[in-house]
């Protein structure tokens, strides 16, 4: 095929599936080799596929939001430290700085340069959550950055095809679980080797000397799509705020939205400073949680890629908690961050009200630490929904998590790896609020200590403080609740389980959209038999009797 400056519909159509199918079998390569829960089962993972301008023009189905954003960022750093010029084929170039890329150290970036006829056409890119990476563990206890574990720089891991084996062992001598993160960080090169294999043979079936007129043409649809969208919004300046829960502090993020024409700023300006904890926000988290929320409102069946994020500008203030530079701690970046997402969703409430959801329970995710009964360590973590808020036309659904889209992973591996016994896993009725859409369900969990020794239980909750807000005359959900023996415990920090002890979690409920007084009793009645609310609570808050 002789290049083109433009591609006609059905060829870019066509092409740019491809493309996107690529990403999705390295994708399923990763959850095949990996040897982590996070990866397996949380699909807590992405992969990227960039032109040679650096530029991302396809990622995976299965991705986590912030990933939309952040990849971008974390190569073109590892441009400038490596620049094309120098880089070999063969060569797989590594980092987990949570400055450059997803916010915290658990999540590593694993890159590759593809090579056509002696030249790099483009990069596959890889990144999942690590099981660990050592320091405090996967928490929101630290007070410094430097506590929170081996932190990477920009490494060739593999030069011309040759391990760094100084680099593998530095990391497995650093890390609770070697055989798993070692084995992850492999899984991902192998992931980087297929997609790149696959982008060749691409290439070369549809005889493309470069990837430049494609990438041009994906970026250019996708970014008139989005403007295409904004037009549609009525000009203005839209302001909320919300405030959350920061360890033993409260922190309100504060945002404007500025809409003009086709362009969209956003901006953090008046959000309170870092706390010294591991909840802080890095820049590039802020700004991919920004990208998604706005995604989300304007061209949703667009599928990912750096063209819909050109017509959006973020901005938060330096040293804030949602711009967050070292030696501010950021393991835990989500509890904070994943209020992004409800707070734009607020935000332009107005503007587009028949787009956006009451808030969402959100995820709640602990890590475990401790000993199995044979004396061999163990570092587990476990994600938790609650539920998701109310939206137009739409109850929010029970048990789904908001600003994430994190699988979980199931209770019977679960306990394998934790030492841990789940004693309930169910809804926990009354936690959605009241509305004509109802909130969705929060979940009710209990688990023992089986380990035989004392479990360090690191929480990194949020909705403890502040419920999932309604909107439009609907009800918030119910907070969050953790509790050890019968003792309630802070959402955020680290307790001791002890043998046989039993850690109790309530996971909040999302918000109800509309007046309760507008929901139909039909729908009310389907609620009480489907365990989501009982008739106590029907009666207070929907003045509702069965019939006889």
């Amino acid at each position: 095929m002789e290049m083109r400056d433009t591609i006609d519909a059905v060829d870019l159509s066509i092409m740019w599936d491809r493309l996107i199918s690529i990403t999705d079998e390295g994708a399923a390569a990763l959850v095949r080799c990996s040897f982590s829960t996070l990866v397996r089962d949380g699909f807590d993972l992405t992969v990227l596929i960039f032109d040679a301008r650096g530029r991302m023009i396809a990622q995976s189905a299965k991705c986590i939001p912030v990933f939309i954003g952040t990849a971008p960022v974390t190569l073109a750093h590892m441009l400038k430290k490596f620049p094309p010029e120098s880089l070999l084929p063969g060569d797989v170039v590594v980092s987990n700085d949570p400055t450059i890329g997803t916010g915290h150290m658990f999540d590593i970036a694993v890159m590759r340069p593809i090579y056509r006829d002696g030249a790099i056409a483009g990069y596959a890119m890889s990144i999942t959550h690590l099981p660990d990476i050592g320091g405090m563990g996967f928490s929101v206890s630290a007070t410094e950055i430097y506590h929170e574990g081996l932190r990477l720089p920009i490494w060739k891991l593999v030069s011309a095809g040759k391990v760094d084996e100084n680099l593998v062992e530095l990391i497995r001598m650093n890390v609770r679980v070697p055989e798993q993160v070692i084995g992850d960080i492999f899984a991902n090169v192998s992931c980087t080797e297929i997609v790149t294999r696959q982008v060749i043979d691409f290439m070369e079936e549809y005889a493309l000397d470069s990837l430049q007129p494609l990438a041009d043409a994906i970026l250019r649809n996708s970014d008139e799509a989005v403007r295409q969208a904004l037009r549609e919004m009525p000009d203005g300046v839209y302001r909320s705020s919300l405030d959350v829960e920061a360890l033993d502090e409260v922190r309100t993020l504060h945002c404007a939205i500025t809409k003009a024409g086709d362009t969209l700023e956003v901006d953090f300006a008046g959000t309170g400073p870092c706390v010294r904890a591991g909840i802080n926000v890095p820049f590039p988290y802020t700004r991919a949680m920004v990208l998604y929320a706005v995604k989300c409102l304007t061209t949703p069946g667009i599928p990912n890629n750096e063209g819909a994020m050109q017509a959006i500008t973020v901005r938060a203030p330096v040293g804030s908690i949602l711009n967050a530079i070292p030696p501010a701690a950021s393991a835990g970046r989500h509890t904070i961050g994943h209020f992004i997402f409800p707070l734009i969703l607020n935000t332009l409430s107005d503007v587009v009200p028949g787009r956006v959801s009451a808030g969402a329970g959100l995820i709640d995710i602990l890590t475990f630490q401790g000993q199995h009964p044979d004396g061999a360590g163990l570092s587990a973590t476990y994600a938790c929904s609650g539920g998701f808020g109310g939206g137009q036309g739409l109850d929010g659904h029970p048990a789904l998590p908001g600003s994430t889209n994190m699988g979980r992973t199931p209770v019977e591996t679960f306990e394998v790896v934790s030492g841990l016994t789940i004693l309930c896993k169910d809804l926990w009725p009354d936690s959605g609020g009241a509305g004509e859409f109802a909130g969705g369900a929060g979940q009710r969990v209990v688990m023992r200590n089986d380990s035989g020794n004392d479990m360090r239980v690191f929480s990194m909750a949020n909705r403890t403080l502040f419920a999932a807000n309604g909107l439009f005359g609907g009800s918030e959900g119910a907070p969050r609740e953790h509790w050890i023996d019968g003792r309630k415990l802070s959402g955020q920090g680290m307790n001791v389980l002890p043998p046989g002890g039993t850690l109790t979690l309530n996971e909040a409920g999302g918000g109800g959209f509309g007046p309760a007084s507008r929901r139909e009793r039909a729908r009310i009645a389907e609620d009480i038999a489907r365990g989501f609310l009982t008739e106590a609570a029907a009666r207070e808050r929907y003045g509702y009797e069965p019939a006889d």
